[in-house]
């Protein structure tokens, strides 16, 4: 499958997972707002239905005080004449006249109807006229009942507000009104109130009280008829409503989390297909430098192998030598190639063993440029040294830390510049702790986002229509291992057409 048709399928894909995301956390969203809104519609509801009952409490309570009042008034006159039978009294209406009349509080006892007295007055009466005068004196009871009611409401308007709401108010029925109301009302979770009276003052708070939760409350007037300068409040919050919202939508949870669980999967296996595509391609391009590193050697020396066929050959013992010389030669060169990929296999198996030794990084640098000078002089370049660090003994395998600084220097005369002479140079110095190695170089030096991926292995910086430069890859990934398997760490520095420079951080013997 071709690269871009991977990548349109990955995109579109990738876009259709994070809609479909996108619209569970939306449809979320909006199951929050309606929940939020549907619970505070319910405890709206709830609380006004407290106040209508608290303002019921408030009229049978006057209701109560009145029928008692006029119940002792009757009973201090002392007059027969009021008395018309047990529970009954002779009542002074408004328009003056007298109302046989059995009062009918507002409490659980029950009522009942005037009953007919048979006497000798009224047993001369007839059925329709005992009917008849039953029927007046209940008119005439309830004309009172209404004026009651009408006068028990003037005095609760004038009055009833002036009273302080501790008064008022039985707080503990009020508990009883809001759990009551908030079941009815769906919303079975615990809940903290109290009483604001109309001064703004805090008289009452529920013996559990708790602040959380209470930055968001719900305000609601006791007594909706009360002047507006002596109105009381209750005010109620709700310390577990973001869980009792969470636990009416947790069931989205799961299909969000498979959601997430799908795309991640996704992306794992779309960055899976192109890093196999990635190391295809590097395959492929490593076993095309394999081939093209060891058909020269290989060549040359089967042209050598049949020069020394010839009769002539042997009869020039300088030109035998030469020959063995350049078999020889490409022999090493073929061997140096196979050991190096062999050395990366076993690297990366962690079957390579390291023979530590203290080592003088001074000594063996300065070892190293004697032997590399001679090359760098080849093309006409110069190599410098500054080995300028106190304390340079680490703690190494001195042929691989050898074998690293050779391959920075190797590559520096591999991308030099053509038109250019070069010019290397290696530093040391301490830095807490450490011991820090440069290689500089002036060569065509790395694009900024080659840079990064110039450790791994196979991969070679592209050098445009340049083929003069061999190799497999592996330098700089077998130098990455080395250091990091002594605790060190390497980092590159470059910009194109000015050169690149490596630094070696490693730790030293006494750390």
């Amino acid at each position: 499958m071709k690269k871009s048709t991977i990548w349109i399928l990955g995109v579109v894909m990738g876009l259709s997972f994070l809609g479909l995301l996108y619209l569970q956390v939306k449809y979320i969203e909006i199951m929050v707002k309606d929940r939020n809104e549907q619970f505070d519609a319910a405890v709206k509801r709830s609380l006004y239905q407290v106040s209508k009952n608290i303002e019921y409490d408030e009229t049978r309570r006057w209701l109560e005080e009145d029928v008692k009042e006029t119940e002792m008034k009757g009973l201090s006159a002392g007059s027969t004449e009021n008395i018309v039978q047990q529970k009954g009294y002779s009542i002074a209406t408004p328009d003056g006249s007298i109302s046989a009349f059995e009062f009918k509080t507002m409490t659980n006892r029950p009522s009942s109807l005037p009953k007919a007295v048979i006497s000798s007055k009224h047993g001369m009466n007839t059925i329709p006229q005992t009917s008849r005068t039953l029927t007046e004196a209940l008119k005439k009871r309830y004309v009172y009942q209404r004026w009651l009611l009408d006068e028990v409401a003037v005095q609760i308007l004038y009055r009833a507000s002036d009273k302080p709401i501790e008064e008022r108010v039985d707080f503990r029925k009020l508990d009883s009104h809001l759990k009551s109301e908030f079941i009815n009302g769906g919303i079975n979770i615990p809940y903290h109130f109290s009483v604001i009276d109309r001064n703004g003052r805090e008289v009452y708070r529920c013996p559990d009280w708790e602040d959380k939760g209470s930055e968001y409350s719900f305000v609601q007037t006791l007594f909706n008829n009360d002047p507006l300068a002596r109105m009381s409040m209750v005010k109620v919050h709700f310390p577990a409503k973001k869980d009792f919202i969470f636990d009416s939508i947790n069931f989205m949870i799961p299909s969000m989390v498979f959601t997430i669980v799908l795309l991640i999967t996704f992306i794992f296996t779309i960055y899976s297909v192109f890093r196999q595509k990635k190391l295809t391609e590097m395959k492929n391009d490593f076993i095309n430098n394999m081939t093209h590193e060891f058909k020269t050697p290989i060549s040359t020396i089967s042209l050598a192998a049949q020069m020394l066929k010839d009769p002539s050959i042997g009869k020039s013992p300088q030109m035998f030598q030469h020959i063995s010389s350049v078999i020889n030669d490409e022999t090493k060169r073929l061997r140096f190639q196979v050991e190096k990929v062999l050395q990366m296999s076993m690297f990366d198996r962690q079957k390579a063993t390291l023979k530590m030794k203290e080592i003088d990084m001074n000594d063996l640098i300065n070892g190293v440029v004697n032997t590399f000078t001679l090359k760098v002089e080849r093309y006409n370049g110069k190599i410098t040294s500054h080995l300028d660090a106190q304390d340079p003994i680490v703690f190494g395998d001195e042929m691989h830390i050898t074998n690293v600084i050779f391959n920075l220097m190797d590559n520096a005369v591999k991308y030099k510049k053509p038109d250019e002479e070069l010019t290397l140079d290696i530093r040391t110095w301490n830095e807490s702790g450490k011991l820090m190695i440069s290689v500089q170089d002036n060569g065509i030096g790395i694009k900024k986002e080659n840079l990064k991926k110039i450790f791994e292995k196979f991969y070679r910086v592209h050098t445009g229509n340049l083929h003069d430069v061999k190799g497999f890859g592996l330098g700089l990934a077998y130098v990455k291992k080395i250091i990091t398997d002594h605790k060190g760490t390497i980092r590159a520095e470059s910009d194109v057409n000015v050169g690149t420079k490596f630094i070696i951080a490693l730790p030293l013997l006494k750390h």
